[in-house]
C-alpha cells in the first residue's frame, strides 16, 4: 500500500478514536486477530491476541453505554483527550507497523487525529443533536459513524 494512504489511514483511525476511544482499539484488534493487520514479528504483536481483541470489545460495548449517560465526562477534559490521543497513538502505530511504516509516524498521526475526532465529535454531536432535537439519536449516530469507519479502515490492510 502507498505510504501516504497508509499515514491517511493512521490519522482516520486516529479520529475514529477521538469518537469512541475504545473502538478504534477494538477494531485493530480484531483485525489484526484475523490477520487483516501484520503485527506478529512487532511489539504492538499483543494487539492480535484473542484477549486483546475481547477486553477491548468489551470496553467499546461499555463506553456504547457509558457516552449516553449525564455523569460521563466530556471527552475533550484533559484526561479523556489525554486517553483518545493515547489510544489513537496506539491505533495509528499498528496500521503503519503492519505496512511497514514508521511507528513513530502512525503514532503521531493517530494521537493528531483523536485530538481532532475528540473536538470535531464534540461538535458534530451537538450540532446534529440540535438539529433533530435529539440527543440519543445523536449520540446513536455517532456511535455508528465510528463503528462503521473503524471497520472500513482496517478493512482496507
Amino acid at each position: 500500500m502507498d505510504p501516504a494512504a497508509v499515514f491517511a489511514l493512521a490519522f482516520a483511525i486516529g479520529v475514529v478514536d477521538g469518537l469512541r476511544s475504545m473502538t478504534a482499539p477494538a477494531a485493530v484488534c480484531w483485525a489484526a486477530h484475523w490477520k487483516w493487520l501484520h503485527l506478529e514479528q512487532s511489539g504492538l504483536a499483543f494487539l492480535g491476541s484473542t484477549a486483546a481483541a475481547y477486553i477491548f470489545t468489551v470496553l467499546a460495548l461499555i463506553e456504547l453505554v457509558a457516552d449516553k449517560l449525564p455523569q460521563t465526562p466530556n471527552r475533550t477534559m484533559p484526561a479523556s483527550l489525554l486517553i483518545r490521543v493515547v489510544l489513537g497513538a496506539l491505533s495509528g502505530a499498528a496500521l503503519c507497523v503492519s505496512e511497514h511504516q514508521s511507528l513513530i509516524a502512525g503514532a503521531l498521526l493517530g494521537g493528531v487525529g483523536g485530538v481532532a475526532g475528540g473536538f470535531g465529535g464534540l461538535h458534530g454531536r451537538r450540532w446534529i443533536s440540535g438539529v433533530l432535537k435529539a440527543p440519543l439519536i445523536a449520540a446513536v449516530i455517532e456511535d455508528a459513524m465510528a463503528i462503521g469507519c473503524a471497520f472500513l479502515i482496517v478493512s482496507r490492510f
